[in-house]
């Protein structure tokens, strides 16, 4: 069930990015207007990182999950009848929301719930589980707008059904006492670090995943509008599938590499993102249409790699007691490159020209990630071996 839940919300987060052409046709939406639609969900997984980062502790992993699921079912709901984007930015909010209480505690309930033989493999399952609902999500959104009547309203009513049964199974469960005390809650601000010998080890984990939030959110928000400029074949499925196939090469990927050593696989999900960018940025200048792909799945490598060392970097490098607060400020500063690149690309789009937005982000990415790759050579690789 706990991993239903999250599966369950992470398909409800992205189910609406190959809607995002048919909103921009229908309400006359600059790409800028897109984006700010697509960050919306943003600033609500930042706004349940920073005050409500803690509920886990607090309340346990269950409620915390009831909690988020009921947040989607509500997003949803919204999402399904907005008449403007004001309204889909406030809908898209509280999904955001919603993630954000659902990453944290469905990490801990994975780690309470899984047998004891199989507690390392959390940090893995989670983010595979993560990464298919988020491919889950545009493909069908994508699919079920492309041959419906109502795209805007059709493809929420599956997810928002499924959401329900989830949230009736989650009441379902009685969970043993656990004899760890509670922590009081409170709504103060509060990112944690790990301890001190692992601060610049960290520092890489989270901005990796900023490259890698980045990368999708890239595709999330504004691929729909260059995809039909790039390649012959339009429509939200078409769409919805480039989305999804980032991510279910992720979830491949992490599958393939799971015994792979953490700094490896940072390493070289950064290397793929270096080539991604290479690519795309060139695509954009010949309109070769493979290249595109090419693009689209060394994304989806990188996407894979970074998140399945960050992971496990971020378990390794915490504890029963600081995982929570630790795994907040490792997404809060993941989730800031879905937010901060994404604005910039809508800004210089508006004002430049699509092509100019997508290059400008190429280049500043791809040299945080070799920026990121100089600054891991430089440490000691005893730091790599983790407490068991």
């Amino acid at each position: 069930m706990v991993s239903l839940a999250l599966i369950m919300g992470t398909i409800g987060t992205a189910l609406a990015s190959p809607l995002y052409p048919i909103y921009q046709e229908l309400w006359h939406l600059l790409p800028s207007q897109i984006t700010l639609i697509f960050v919306a969900y943003m600033f609500g997984c930042l706004t349940t990182l920073l005050f409500l980062g803690r509920a886990s502790n607090s309340f346990g992993f269950l409620k915390t999950l009831q909690m988020g699921i009921l947040f989607v079912i509500v997003g949803l709901v919204l999402s399904a009848v907005s008449p403007n984007a004001l309204f889909l930015s406030l809908a898209r909010f509280l999904i955001g929301i919603a993630s954000g209480l659902i990453s944290t505690s469905a990490m801990l309930g994975l780690i309470y719930t899984i047998p004891d033989s199989h507690k390392q493999s959390a940090p893995q399952i989670s983010s595979i589980i993560t990464v298919i609902g988020f491919g889950l999500g545009p493909f069908i959104g994508g699919i079920i707008a492309q041959f419906s009547s109502l795209p805007l309203v059709i493809p929420y009513v599956p997810v928002i059904v499924g959401a329900i049964l989830c949230f009736i199974g989650l009441t379902r469960i009685k969970l043993a006492q656990s004899s760890r005390q509670k922590q009081p809650f409170s709504i103060a601000p509060h990112l944690q670090l790990p301890v001190l010998q692992y601060h610049r080890l960290f520092y890489i984990a989270g901005f990796t995943a900023f490259s890698a939030f980045a990368s999708f959110s890239l595709f999330a928000s504004l691929a729909p509008s260059f995809v039909r400029d790039i390649i012959p074949w339009h429509g939200p499925l078409v769409s919805g599938t480039t989305i999804a196939s980032i991510l279910m090469v992720s979830a491949l990927v992490q599958f393939i590499a799971k015994k792979y050593p953490p700094n490896s696989a940072v390493r070289a999900g950064l290397i793929s993102f270096i080539l991604s960018y290479v690519l795309l940025s060139l695509c954009m200048q010949i309109q070769w249409s493979p290249l595109f792909f090419i693009s689209v799945i060394l994304v989806g490598i990188g996407h894979g790699l970074g998140l399945l060392g960050t992971f496990r970097m971020i378990h390794g490098m915490t504890n029963i007691d600081n995982r929570a607060a630790v795994m907040s400020t490792y997404l809060f500063i993941g989730y800031l490159g879905t937010i901060v690149p994404i604005i910039g690309v809508g800004y210089l789009s508006d004002h430049f020209g699509l092509s100019i937005g997508v290059l400008t982000f190429c280049v500043c990415i791809g040299l945080l990630c070799l920026g990121l790759l100089i600054f891991q050579r430089t440490i000691k690789p005893e730091i790599f071996k983790y407490k068991t």
